[in-house]
């Protein structure tokens, strides 16, 4: 599409978009092929959900699990379940394709890494589901000292440097495709921008560039990637490439491809569908679909961007947290760090799967 097909809007996108329900993911295998809920299952999974404790469910009193779960649920709501019985919408059964050999193989050597910080904890002597496929030995593994096989994203249980904790407790949001949240889009004949707000403050702001130009060139990656629109019809059509290898979604880093359609569907609903690919970790590219109901835009003429920046003061403090308990250990006035689980958390229920 020619620079000229560009401009001007063809579409007013701009406000605050929600998603109203909670759909899953992928579609339960108890599912099988049926692509919607009957209006039966809906009520009856809300009626479940709204029971369960998530958060609020104690662990044994005094054990790991019982501490481990910093948060409760006081703040947290639960959005009635969605029409959808996942948000994947090709492969037809709902599911993510299979990973491709080699991810399979990076997959094992990265968890069999995780599992061995892990393996002095009562995490394994218990056997919880965190260290599956591991096992217990009351001594440390010696490879503790190790660099992790690939850069790391997800929590470890090891914090001997910045990089040892995960994007999340450093501030770093994980960026697209981005399915949760709301989403604030900022229009312009020649520019749009997109404002998300997720997490607990771990926000971000991606701009589209719209004026027909090519991607980067491959050497330049980006946290967020190269989004490059145009609009077919009333469908503003994303492409982005050229993503930071620091960066994951679901094990794709560096070669992840990202086509976003954005199309207003009524006065208040907007229609968001993304197609998602990376040959080198599935086997398929796969679908999603998602539907935003639009905020009152003068309950929400006001919108703060988010605070959490990494190097706020709640990495460091857990960075010194772990330099005291090395410390106490050393003068005989701990246990030794390494059998001290600080990375699996909370395991909650699922009543999707």
């Amino acid at each position: 599409m020619g620079s000229s097909e560009n401009e001007g809007i063809h579409e007013d996108l701009q406000g605050i978009w929600t998603d109203e329900t909670d759909t899953p993911l992928q579609r339960s295998p108890k599912y099988a092929n049926q692509e919607f809920f009957t209006e039966a299952q809906r009520a009856e999974l809300d009626k479940e959900r709204a029971a369960l404790l998530g958060r609020d469910k104690r662990g044994e009193r005094g054990t790991e699990l019982d501490v481990a779960g910093a948060y409760n649920a006081e703040f947290a709501s639960i959005k009635r379940t969605g029409a959808r019985t996942s948000r994947i919408v090709d492969p037809p059964n709902g599911r993510i394709p299979p990973l491709t050999g080699e991810a399979q193989k990076i997959a094992a050597v990265d968890r069999d890494f995780r599992l061995a910080l892990l393996q002095s904890t009562e995490t394994c002597r218990s056997k919880s589901v965190a260290c599956s496929g591991g096992k217990y030995d009351p001594t440390p593994s010696p490879r503790r000292a190790e660099l992790p096989p690939r850069y790391n994203t997800a929590r470890m249980n090891r914090h001997d440097g910045p990089e040892d904790g995960a994007l999340a407790d450093r501030c770093l949001t994980s960026g697209l495709p981005e399915f949760a949240g709301f989403r604030r889009i900022v229009q312009t004949p020649s520019g749009i921008s997109i404002f998300y707000d997720v997490g607990q403050g771990q926000g971000w702001q991606r701009n589209i560039v719209m004026n027909g130009s090519p991607h980067l060139p491959a050497a330049i990656r980006q946290w967020f990637g190269d989004s490059r629109g145009h609009w077919e019809g009333n469908t503003l059509v994303i492409d982005v490439t050229n993503f930071s290898p620091k960066y994951d979604f679901r094990a794709s880093r560096e070669n992840l491809h990202v086509l976003e359609r954005w199309t207003r569907t009524g006065p208040t609903t907007l229609e968001y569908v993304v197609t998602i690919e990376d040959p080198t970790v599935w086997t398929l590219p796969w679908t999603t679909k998602q539907e935003f109901t639009k905020q009152s835009d003068q309950q929400n003429r006001i919108y703060y961007e988010p605070r959490c920046v990494e190097g706020n003061m709640g990495f460091p403090a857990m960075m010194r947290a772990a330099r005291i308990e090395d410390l106490a250990f050393v003068q005989g006035r701990g246990p030794d760090p390494a059998t001290k689980d600080n990375a699996t958390g909370f395991i909650g229920d699922d009543l999707f799967q």
